[in-house]
């Protein structure tokens, strides 16, 4: 058996949905996005969603809308896809990293309200949060948490931090759509939330992203920017802002606006090929299955990604499932120990040892809610027999 990383789930309403649009002169800037986007304040509870062509598109604009450059500061996560600090250097802005949390992978919300403290103070207490070099002489200006694998990010002291600061709170959110915290919806809590739609996520539109904020203003900052500048009342030809082509096209926003209409019904599949795993998975030596916290009132499976013991070697049991049919993926790499990160802010092993830790650790294994329970079982044998070797 051959068993693929990740799958879409697609119907037949899914499919006649783009086919609808390809036979229409209209393939951009039409009313499938406002319908997408009007389905999406439906399900989130917010005033305004804004779709772009990205998660990190719809981050980008976000550190835009919240007025953050050059030498700004923002407390965040080493653990995460590099997007979430790639959208704050594209506005040359400093992300501070403080570790995780080592059962969820979330942000330490202790650690988070210390740096904050710390850096709105200023000092050699701020110092020890700081990189080694280019850690710029801007202001904290924003917190950007990030719902790690699917699960939201302990939120309450998170939010309790950037009252007290005056801080701006922009909710990465791209692996989180439908998670629940504490009854409300992940994305929900803060300035900005941001979701992201690639192929592998819980609904897709191919490439894309959404954007929630209940500000008025800043939605249409956003609009116009994901539009080349163009604000309201700008001819075609003219450009108030200087903006991006972040607009999403018509044939994806109707695959979302159909995907969205079952989202329940497809996170629900997931979570049971997430039972699945667990029940498949317990008395597996040399491994730990994924844990749900009691903050989080639903969990929005994205990746199903286990945690070798430190003695496994990971690189070879993954040659030895591969040929088995099984891939699997090391999930995440942290993010302050890519070159990039090294060379310019002098990051080194050693600094966020928790981070560190989960990245040797883990492992994504084959997941996606059109899975079968026969698929499920036999990467739990292959794991058993591979691991048991090991």
């Amino acid at each position: 058996m051959k068993i693929p990383m990740s799958s879409p789930d697609l119907n037949e309403a899914d499919r006649q949905a783009v086919m609808d649009v390809i036979n229409t002169p209209i393939l951009s800037l039409g009313p499938r996005v406002l319908d997408f986007e009007r389905a999406f304040c439906e399900y989130t509870g917010a005033r305004h969603a804004v779709a772009v062509n990205s998660g990190t598109a719809g981050l980008h604009l976000a550190v835009r809308a919240c007025g953050i450059g050059q030498g700004d500061r923002v407390i965040t996560t080493p653990f995460s896809f590099v997007a979430s600090t790639n959208a704050l250097l594209f506005e040359q802005a400093v992300p501070v990293f403080v570790d995780v949390d080592p059962v969820t992978g979330n942000i330490d919300p202790a650690q988070l309200s210390e740096a904050a403290r710390d850096l709105a103070n200023g000092g050699p207490a701020a110092e020890k949060w700081l990189p080694r070099r280019g850690a710029g002489a801007g202001p904290l200006k924003a917190l950007l948490p990030v719902d790690v694998f699917g699960q939201p990010a302990d939120m309450d002291p998170i939010m309790a931090a950037a009252r007290e600061h005056g801080l701006k709170l922009i909710e990465d959110s791209c692996e989180a759509i439908g998670a629940l915290y504490r009854g409300k919806q992940a994305g929900s809590f803060g300035d900005f939330g941001i979701f992201a739609f690639y192929p592998n996520k819980q609904m897709t539109t191919g490439e894309g992203g959404m954007i929630i904020t209940n500000d008025d203003e800043a939605a249409g900052f956003m609009r116009a920017l994901r539009n080349q500048g163009r604000a309201v009342g700008d001819t075609w030809l003219s450009h108030t802002h200087l903006g991006y082509n972040y607009r999403l096209d018509e044939m994806s926003a109707a695959l979302g606006l159909s995907q969205v209409r079952r989202l329940d019904e497809m996170l629900a599949r997931r979570e049971e090929v997430a039972g699945w795993y667990a029940e498949g998975l317990q008395g597996i030596p040399g491994l730990q299955a994924p844990q749900v916290v009691a903050e989080t009132t639903r969990m929005s499976w994205f990746v199903y990604v286990i945690r070798l013991a430190a003695e496994i070697d990971r690189a070879d049991l993954a040659k030895r499932l591969e040929a088995r049919g099984v891939p699997i993926r090391p999930y995440f790499l942290p993010i302050h120990l890519q070159p990039y990160m090294v060379e310019r802010f002098g990051y080194q092993p050693g600094d966020f040892p928790v981070t560190e830790d989960l990245g040797r650790r883990g492992v994504a294994v084959p997941f996606s809610g059109v899975m079968s329970r026969e698929q499920v079982e036999y990467v739990c044998d292959a794991l058993r027999q591979e691991l048991g070797r090991a």
